[in-house]
């Protein structure tokens, strides 16, 4: 276990929410970025069967974490007669709209492929990420993307700018089940092309039902822009709201302004997945 892995939060420069399925799914547009803000892992070996966690996520059963399910359905797949304990160092916080919980299981996914020498491909593994959870395939694509459908067909934006961003979390945690079934929602928007997007049509959908249902999270996007930042939106379905600062210093002496009990950090985004092998197809 001396070796940490790396698990990174994402950012949604833009959601649109296009369309209701008959299946009660939403069809979506969506750019992700990833962020230099992590979860670590640590993997040990175990005996065939066993799987165990430590340090994960509070008020999380082990079998329903996705980092355990991960490593259960590479088990399986796989062929592998071989166990994992997890160990894991939470940083990204749960609710939070930045893909905590997803880029435990893509991380878990990535690195036990490489230690079990499963030989699984990158679009085999985004396979079995999918029915883990709508967010875990972009952390297996592993390059910022333009996303549709539901968030599972991927294509890369490797030139978006690495701003610096300040990200802030009001120390509440939103329910996306709950956003995405209130009556209230606009199910039904005009898609955008990537053209647009790059052009400044960065609107998260979900924004306005989010902050009507949680008045925390509009009164953090009041405070961000109070401060100077700019481009504040929600990321996901929140909590945490971004916005762009101009440099890292920028960025450290607004985040360290947050009052409690929220936090913020000083980020920056990355077009590249930290364990992302461009030589694994």
């Amino acid at each position: 276990m001396s070796e940490s892995y790396p698990a990174p939060a994402k950012l949604n420069l833009m959601l649109r929410v296009i369309d209701q399925r008959s299946d009660g799914y939403h069809e979506l547009q969506t750019v992700f970025q990833f962020i230099d803000l992590a979860d670590r892992l640590w993997f040990s070996s175990r005996p065939a069967g066993q799987f165990s966690r430590s340090g994960g996520p509070k008020g999380v059963a082990e079998a329903d974490d996705l980092s355990i399910r991960a490593a259960q359905c590479l088990a399986e797949v796989g062929g592998v007669r071989e166990g994992v304990h997890i160990r894991m160092e939470k940083i990204l916080p749960m609710g939070g709209g930045i893909g905590g919980g997803s880029s435990d299981a893509a991380t878990t996914l990535i690195v036990l492929n490489r230690l079990w020498r499963t030989g699984l491909s990158r679009a085999e593994l985004m396979e079995i990420g999918t029915g883990l959870g709508a967010d875990v395939p972009v952390f297996l694509f592993g390059r910022s993307a333009w996303a549709e459908g539901v968030g599972e067909r991927l294509q890369a934006l490797d030139a978006l700018q690495e701003s610096h961003y300040v990200l802030l979390h009001p120390q509440i945690s939103v329910s996306t089940r709950e956003i995405f079934t209130a009556p209230e929602l606009t199910r039904h928007h005009v898609p955008i092309t990537i053209s647009a997007f790059l052009g400044g049509a960065t609107e998260n959908t979900l924004e306005s039902v989010v902050c009507a249902r949680y008045p925390e999270v509009h009164r953090s996007i009041r405070w961000l822009r109070d401060h100077g930042v700019r481009d504040v939106r929600l990321t996901g379905s929140g909590a945490c709201v971004f916005g762009v600062v101009a440099d890292a210093v920028a960025a450290q002496q607004v985040a360290a302004l947050a009052p409690p009990p929220w936090r913020a950090w000083a980020v920056r985004g990355r077009n590249q997945h930290p364990l992302y092998d461009p030589a694994e197809q």
